[in-house]
């Protein structure tokens, strides 16, 4: 394996260019393979055989780009297909939920943490378990979020609309005493203004991606896959399998990188 090879990142859609951005700031010289199922977005309600199903579809597809290691940057399907994929491929494979759990415990000092999420991550109740495994003691409030992915995948993040939708979803959080909330899907972080503004100044954001990138600069160092050559001429391309046009304009506002490289695929078998 050459340490040039790019990284993968795979989500339901765009919210993983959340962490992509994250790693463009963290690793400049690494390249970046990226892939969003945008036509198939979101994940959240989806059955969870489904959302595997469609995770190891966008992984065998980046493995035979030839990948070096794997984010799957979307909490649904860490949260349902993380252990499973990490078992049957033979690159490193990370997820969004332990790094974000870990920081929401770091950052409290109250230890009430709240978690909002898609339907599916917050039925499985994966950061809850997380957190509870590290801190026993830690109280939990989670909610579900279903609204925000479509918002954000229709480029109003900073509609009205948006404003509207989340001061309304974000109610029951109200008066639960939280100094701490885990934004639990990667779309979330293109809404976190309004969600700031909505919880409050003094509640801290824990944006689950960014955390991510943490930690898979600690696994690039651990399986010495660190790219270190500076003269090599990057690459930094997106797969969808929506509307190249749709997805490019959020990349570009999101990303601030012009001229990006996006290919329309189709993953069914």
């Amino acid at each position: 394996m050459s340490n040039k090879q790019p990284i993968g990142f795979i989500d339901s859609g765009v919210g993983g260019l959340t962490v992509v951005k994250e790693a463009l700031r963290q690793l400049p010289n690494e390249n970046i393979l990226y892939l969003g199922d945008t036509a198939r977005c979101p994940y959240g309600p989806r059955p969870a055989e489904q959302v595997i199903e469609f995770t190891w579809q966008m992984t065998r597809f980046l493995i035979d780009q030839g990948i070096k290691l794997l984010v799957i940057a979307c909490n649904t399907a860490t949260a349902v297909a993380l252990e499973e994929i990490k078992a049957q491929v033979d690159i490193p494979v990370i997820g969004v939920i332990q790094p974000g759990a870990r920081a929401a415990l770091k950052a409290s000092q109250t230890g009430k943490v709240g978690v909002i999420g898609t339907l599916g991550t917050v039925k499985s109740m994966s950061y809850e378990k997380e957190l509870k495994e590290k801190s026993p003691t830690v109280s939990v409030t989670s909610l579900a979020c279903p609204k925000f992915v479509p918002i954000v995948e229709s480029n109003q993040f900073l509609s009205p609309v948006a404003k509207k939708v989340v001061a309304e979803t974000l109610v029951p959080l109200h008066n639960k005493y939280l100094d701490t909330l885990i934004l639990g899907c990667t779309h979330y972080p293109l809404l976190r203004p309004i969600i700031q503004n909505v919880m409050g100044k003094k509640v801290t954001m824990i944006d689950s991606g960014a955390e991510t990138v943490n930690d898979l600069s600690t696994l690039l160092d651990y399986f010495d896959l660190n790219n270190y050559d500076l003269n090599d001429n990057k690459i930094c391309k997106f797969y969808t399998t929506g509307s190249p046009k749709m997805f490019q304009e959020i990349a570009d506002e999101w990303l601030d990188i012009r001229d990006l490289i996006v290919e329309h695929i189709s993953l069914d078998d």
